[in-house]
């Protein structure tokens, strides 16, 4: 194999990643510690929130793209705090409009539309509206949704390049709650199905993975860690081990089992 070659790339929009773990860019103390955790983590894709970080709105002052230049880094921007169809497609053509340049235009986005402001569980109607207006204008839409796999299907055949079911609560770190919803989806999805939301800690980065994911977006679970440069290095560990252990292919399940880890043909004494 070659330095630097990947034979299992993670593919968006026609684009390779060697990395499967894409990281948000909020609760961190400054964007010093931001660009650290981003780099021990791994990642390639970045997610920002437009209507919370600078990225040229202000011109006076400190913007996200001084730490993390799109020249090293995929931006993703997302409609975090968007709770109508309308504001997520005008909060994305800001976006655009920003970071796009003479030579290429930016439209790879991820869109999330929010239901309420107690659980920030996605409102799927709304998405699903946005979704479509965002395809149209030629948008490359990766879309948080819930874990219903008609929704999933839904937004895939609308034309999303990736679908990202939570896998609990935003900011709840409770983990993976429902996997049989999870691989529902995965089995039915044409498109990448990435986690979104809800991971704690890395044990669940690589249950996802295990669980056929193609990767994990996560912010919570490492800007609110004790120490977050160490949880990013963490989590690019999980995610790789759940990524080799699915393409590996575990042992089956057994209630019980008496057979022997070891062979049984030409025991001592026999």
């Amino acid at each position: 194999m070659k330095p630097n070659e990947n034979l299992d790339p993670l593919l968006i929009a026609g684009k390779s990643y060697s990395s499967r773990l894409l990281v948000g860019t909020g609760k961190y103390r400054d964007f010093a510690e931001t660009r650290a955790a981003v780099e021990a983590s791994g990642a390639q894709i970045v997610t920002v929130a437009i209507r919370r970080t600078n990225i040229g709105q202000e011109p006076n002052q400190p913007s996200l793209l001084d730490a993390l230049p799109p020249s090293h880094f995929t931006i993703l921007p997302n409609t975090a705090g968007c709770y109508t169809a309308d504001d997520a497609v005008r909060t994305l053509k800001l976006a655009r409009e920003l970071l796009s340049t003479e030579a290429r235009r930016h439209d790879l986005v991820k869109l999330e539309v929010l239901g309420d402001q107690e659980t920030l569980f996605p409102n799927m109607s709304e998405t699903l509206k946005a979704a479509a207006a965002l395809v149209k204008d030629g948008f490359q839409v990766m879309v948080y949704c819930s874990d219903d796999p008609i929704a999933a299907k839904q937004l895939e055949e609308i034309g999303c390049v990736a679908v990202m079911p939570l896998a609990s609560l935003i900011g709840s770190g409770m983990g993976i709650l429902n996997p049989w919803n999870l691989q529902i989806i995965i089995a039915n999805a044409k498109v990448p199905v990435l986690v979104d939301a809800g991971v704690g800690t890395a044990s669940d980065a690589t249950i996802a993975l295990e669980l056929g994911c193609d990767g994990v977006l996560m912010n919570t679970a490492i800007a609110a860690a004790q120490n977050p440069v160490m949880m990013a290095g963490a989590m690019k560990k999980a995610v790789e081990a759940g990524r080799a252990a699915f393409l590996a292919g575990r042992m089956p399940k057994k209630i019980y089992t008496a057979s022997p880890s070891s062979p049984t043909g030409g025991l001592i004494g026999k």
